[in-house]
């Protein structure tokens, strides 16, 4: 790895230290790919970075006759051919289902590297954050009648409530986090906005380091599954009991202790993503595949500038907004 190189030809070249990027079907009848996985995924963190979300503008942008271009045209050829844009924008649909795995995968193998957990104990906040979807929004009389009144809606989004956030009308992202010192982003996957915290939970723990011992959520993950399956893992899920408060038993100082933990990790680091990407108002595409394309490929991108940072040497974490900006 050349320090001296531009910051966006690092990182996309840190895609080729991951382990291994999963294979999330058989493979079917017909041609095989000509261009990997592993290259989509390149391409897809040279968009994030340069605010290209299209194929067009992706090959618009690498025609630009710059030393930095034809590095990245360079990196982003296989078997030496470059992809086409129909082939970019095939296999970018394709890439979607495969992000959560990679994504786990890469945390696994940061857990690894940079030992989050040998100053604090090991456990990871569960939580979910709203993203509001690209264009207008779809109201519930016209989605009734199956009425689409402007071209800008997306209709593939839902509506959700929160407390925090009140109705809106988008997706969600559903995250595993370290806490402490370093948010680390160990899983994540993207749904409607009305999907159920606790039906994605389980895959996220899937993702889990076998490190991980403590998985803490609010009340949406209080379910018997997840809670099974986390004995299962050897893990303990806490979580706010139910009833009347104020709880009175043995344990809610030990909860009251590790909900604190929680709040003071996945919270901010939800707030810290939104303003690296800039997605406190809507997300920059329409259409489920695109959405989780771009959006868990954003937290792939955050682990691949940890990775980045650790082999530079440089403090984990930090300044990341502006060295994307720069990159």
């Amino acid at each position: 790895m050349v320090q001296a190189e531009p910051h966006l030809v690092t990182l996309i070249k840190l895609v080729d230290e991951i382990p291994e990027l999963p294979c999330v079907e058989k493979r079917k009848r017909g041609r095989p790919k000509t261009y990997s996985d592993r290259l989509m995924v390149k391409a897809v963190i040279v968009m994030i970075v340069r605010r290209l979300y299209t194929a067009h503008s992706l090959l618009a942008f690498l025609d630009e006759e710059t030393e930095l271009t034809q590095m990245l045209r360079h990196n982003l050829s296989e078997v030496g051919k470059f992809p086409n844009r129909r082939t970019w924008e095939r296999r970018f649909e394709q890439l979607a289902p495969t992000l959560p795995s990679l994504i786990g995968t890469l945390g696994r193998y940061l857990i690894e590297l940079l030992e989050p957990f040998a100053q604090t104990g090991r456990a990871v906040a569960l939580d979910s954050t709203a993203l509001r979807a690209n264009g207008g929004v779809w109201h519930q009389k016209d989605r009734q009648q199956g009425v689409i009144p402007h071209t800008s809606i997306d209709s593939e989004a839902g509506w959700s409530k929160s407390g925090y956030h009140g109705w809106w009308y988008g997706w969600k992202l559903h995250l595993a986090c370290t806490i402490g010192s370093l948010w680390l982003p160990l899983a994540a996957c993207l749904t409607v906005a009305n999907t159920n915290d606790s039906e994605k939970a389980i895959e996220l723990v899937q993702e889990l380091s076998n490190d991980v011992r403590y998985c803490l959520g609010d009340k949406h993950y209080r379910g018997a599954d997840l809670a099974a399956y986390c004995r299962l893992t050897e893990r303990i899920l806490v979580t706010p009991r139910s009833g009347r408060y104020p709880h009175k038993d043995t344990g809610v100082e030990v909860r009251k202790f590790f909900h604190k933990l929680r709040s003071q990790a996945i919270e901010p680091f939800n707030a810290l993503f939104k303003n690296i990407f800039e997605w406190r108002g809507q997300v920059p595409v329409k259409g489920l595949l695109s959405t989780q394309v771009f959006v868990l490929g954003a937290v792939l991108l955050y682990q691949l500038v940890l990775l980045y940072q650790f082999c530079m040497g440089k403090a984990l974490g930090k300044n990341i907004k502006s060295f994307l900006r720069a990159a």
